[in-house]
This record gives C-alpha cells, sequence and structure tokens, in this order.
C-alpha cells in the first residue's frame, strides 16, 4: 500500500527505477531473515529464489499498471474534446450508405450532371493533355503564384477589364490553397495589418463563422435574409452596416450568396458601396461562383466593378472550383485592390510573409489548369461555352421545381425558386420538415432548408416536389 501512495506521485521512468530499488531492499531483507534463522544453504537458495521469483512478479504486475495509470493520467492530449461531426460531411456519408433507389443529395455544393453524375469540363481535359504534353517540371512555383496565373485570375475576375487603365488602380494577386485557403489567409493578413470587426451576413456561408471565431476574431452578424418574403431585408442591412465603427471588415458575396441565393440589385450594391466609402468601412468580398451563378461573367462581377467606379480600396477571395469544376485540385486567390504603385508593392511584400509561413508555395497543377485555358482564346471560348450549359442546367432546374410545386399544389408561394440565383436556393422549410424529407423520402439536405439545386435531375425534381409538399402540409 505505502508502495502504491509513493507511486502515485512518479513518473513512469521514477516508477520503474523505484521498483528495482525495492526489490533489491527485499532481496536483502530476506537474505538477512534466512541468515538469522540459521537455515541450511540449499533450503535458503530454495527460499530465497521462490520468494525473489514470486516478489519480482508481483512488482513487474505493479509496475505495469501504474505505469498504464500514469500515462493515462499525464497523456497531454486527455482534455482534447470530440469535436462535432461537419454537417456536409455528415450528410455525404448518410447518403452514400443509404440504399434506397429514390434517394437524392441537396447538400453538397458540388456540380452534378443530368445524371448526378460528377462533370469535368471538357476544356479543363483538353487543358490538362496540352500540359502533360509539354513535358512541364515540377519546380516550386513563386510564393505567390508564376506571374501567368496571375495575370489570368485577374482577368477572369474583372472580366476582362483593364483596371489599372480604367481606375487607376493597382491589384494586388497571390494564388492560395482553395477558397478556404483564401479566406484563412485573407483573415491572417487583415487580423495583422487592418483589424477590425469582422461583419458577416445572417446567414452566411457556415465556413465564414467558423474561420472567423476559430481565429478569436469579433465577429457581428448583420441582417440579410427576409424570411417573410424569402428575398433580401435590405433596409435592415443598411441600417445595421450604417452603424458599424469606422475600419470595421464588411464580408460579402461578391454574386450567388451562399445559402439564401439572394443578391443585391445594382442599385442596392451602389447603395452599399455609399456607405462603405461614407463610414470607412473595408468590404471584403468572397467570389465563389462568377460565371457559375448566371452564365455570364461579366454579370456576375457587377458587384466588384461598381465598388471600383466608387474608387473603394477592397480585397477579394476567389475560388476556381465551382466555374471550372476545380474542387479537388485546390485552387484560390486573393486580389488586395490598392490606391498606389507604393502601397500596393508593400501589400505584396507582407502577404509573401503570410505565405510563406503557412504554406510556403502554392501547388501547380489546378493553377497550371486556369492559366492554359484563360491564356489560351480557344479553350478560354470553350470554357466559357461549358460554364454558360451548367448554369443554364441549374437555372431549369430552379423552373421545373417551381412549376412541380405549384402544379401539384404544395402549400405557399415559390417564385423566390426561379427568383433566388446560383448552385443553392433557400427555401424555407423549417428544420422538422427537413428531417422528415430525409427520413421519409430519403432527400439529404441541411436543417435550414438550404438544398443544392445542382443535385436536382430531371429525372428526380417530380418526386422531390411531391416530398415536399408532403411535409409542408404535414410537418
Amino acid at each position: 500500500v505505502l508502495i502504491f501512495f509513493f507511486f502515485k506521485q512518479k513518473t513512469a521512468y521514477e516508477i520503474s527505477a523505484c521498483t528495482y530499488f525495492f526489490f533489491f531492499q527485499a532481496e536483502d531483507g530476506i537474505r538477512d531473515a534466512q541468515e538469522s534463522r540459521g537455515l541450511g544453504d540449499v533450503y535458503k537458495r530454495q527460499v530465497h529464489g521462490e520468494l525473489s521469483k514470486f516478489l519480482m512478479q508481483r512488482l513487474n504486475t505493479l509496475t505495469q499498471q501504474l505505469v498504464a495509470a500514469q500515462r493515462q493520467q499525464d497523456d497531454v492530449f486527455a482534455d482534447v474534446q470530440l469535436a462535432p461531426p461537419d454537417v456536409i460531411l455528415g450528410l455525404t456519408l448518410a447518403f452514400k450508405a443509404d440504399q434506397d433507389p429514390n434517394k437524392v443529395s441537396l447538400g453538397v455544393g458540388a456540380y452534378r450532371d443530368d445524371d448526378g453524375k460528377p462533370y469535368v469540363f471538357q476544356s479543363v481535359r483538353k487543358a490538362e493533355q496540352k500540359i502533360v504534353s509539354a513535358n512541364l517540371d515540377k519546380e516550386y512555383a513563386p510564393i505567390d503564384g508564376t506571374p501567368e496565373f496571375i495575370k489570368a485570375a485577374q482577368k477572369l475576375l474583372f472580366a476582362g477589364e483593364d483596371i489599372l487603365a480604367k481606375y487607376g488602380r493597382h491589384v494586388v494577386t497571390s494564388q492560395c490553397v482553395g477558397g478556404t485557403g483564401s479566406l484563412r489567409l485573407a483573415f491572417e493578413f487583415l487580423n495583422r495589418f487592418k483589424p477590425g470587426t469582422i461583419y458577416v451576413s445572417n446567414p452566411t456561408w457556415a465556413n465564414h463563422n467558423q474561420i472567423v471565431e476559430y481565429m478569436g476574431l469579433r465577429l457581428v452578424q448583420y441582417p440579410y435574409w427576409c424570411p417573410k418574403t424569402k428575398g433580401l431585408n435590405f433596409s435592415g442591412m443598411i441600417e445595421c452596416l450604417s452603424q458599424a465603427a469606422p475600419g470595421s471588415i464588411i464580408l460579402l458575396h461578391a454574386c450567388a450568396h451562399n445559402p439564401t441565393g439572394v443578391d443585391p440589385t445594382a442599385e442596392q450594391w451602389r447603395e452599399i458601396a455609399k456607405v462603405c466609402r461614407e463610414k470607412r468601412l473595408f468590404p471584403y468580398f468572397d467570389n465563389a461562383y462568377q460565371g457559375f451563378a448566371s452564365g455570364d461573367l461579366e454579370k456576375d462581377s457587377l458587384s466588384l466593378r461598381i465598388f471600383l467606379e466608387e474608387g473603394l480600396q477592397f480585397l477579394v477571395t476567389q475560388s476556381f472550383a465551382k466555374n471550372f469544376g476545380l474542387y479537388g485540385e485546390r485552387v484560390g486567390a486573393i486580389h488586395v485592390v490598392c490606391n498606389s504603385k507604393e502601397i500596393a508593392e508593400r501589400v505584396s511584400s507582407q502577404m509573401k510573409i503570410v505565405v510563406r509561413v503557412t504554406y510556403s508555395n502554392p501547388p501547380i497543377h489546378g493553377a497550371r489548369l486556369v492559366q492554359t485555358i484563360i491564356g489560351d482564346s480557344q479553350l478560354f471560348d470553350e470554357w466559357r461555352q461549358e460554364l454558360k450549359q451548367v448554369a443554364g442546367r441549374i437555372i431549369q432546374m430552379r423552373a421545373m421545381l417551381r412549376q412541380e410545386l405549384e402544379s401539384q399544389g404544395a402549400p405557399g408561394k415559390w417564385d423566390h425558386i426561379t427568383s433566388q440565383i446560383g448552385m443553392f436556393s433557400y427555401t424555407g422549410l423549417t428544420p422538422k420538415q427537413c428531417d422528415l424529407l430525409t427520413q421519409k423520402y430519403h432527400i439529404y439536405l441541411v436543417k435550414n432548408g438550404r438544398i443544392s439545386i445542382c443535385g436536382l435531375t430531371t429525372k428526380n425534381v417530380s418526386y422531390v416536389a411531391r416530398a415536399i409538399k408532403d411535409v409542408v402540409e404535414n410537418a
């Protein structure tokens, strides 16, 4: 018992050392006892051997138990709690495990064709062949990406406009690891050089909130969605932004707002720009769906051009996952619009340091695909046509879903399905109705009622509409 309590205060190494110390002390005691009793040599050796063996076995067992307990007690990560599973990943796993032949996935934000299959752009396939045939090396890219990629990303972002000549602006661009990587890097840069409260729309893409909160930054939500109209709460948005402290960072969706699919009009964008200028707020655009929303690159970059016209400085994070179908290639970029060449050079130098200490250099293959397509006039035209077709299928499925809901007599108004834009629709379904869709009809969607229009096909849209009608009536 004394040994046990003594060991409780010791490390594993100390326990091992102390065990053998006690063993040898016990051996000495046994030997002294045998000699004092005058036992014969043979008998002494026999008793000493048996007792030594027994004592050693018992001490070894005790040592193992105590060491195991000590390791568990001293585990550096013993206090780490199990994190909740990612909602979208959970939906994907549940969908894959579901054996129902009528199952439908409306959760994942990735394009699917009318057969429900992933789609690879033919222009991307051709660019890939072109890159392979060029027998290029695998050397590191520059910290901010290759000049060819930077030029291509800027051309796409501003729909081919030469903003340096037209607006006298200077843009710092850095290639990043996907859209999420761009966001993380942008917040790192802003937190270091332009700290301020981050304003995000309510609702917004879940990862916006997670990144800001994970970094320990202050987050405030501004009103955006109006449940009554299933549209934009513009007055609430403007009122909130008008009260924001100077220097606050306003995160905006350049087009195809996720999750609502509701975008401001051109006039509303001008009003937002005016508030940002007058209140000295810093606009930050997340641009994940350019061209993918309407099929028109210029139309989907309207918000950026308005802010340029208004003379504002701002930051843009750009993703090539949706509009190029490069989900797994992780291609993204940060663009910082500056007023002078000198400031742009300073920003570029500091952005490179943020990149260097984060992942050192960006990956090259996805970037080569993008710069090859945009830099080749024939491939660029082919890609734009494919992009228009992809966006067109989404628009078609919106119209079909609304038509099916209305023709089947689903309660309520469904015109918001077609007035919204982009990959997602904010249906207005309640969490209970969403749960019933999954449990009864094997239709998988997030509980806030957001659905990915890409998961709809001409084969399942009637089934989905019938299921929605049932849950609206009965849940």
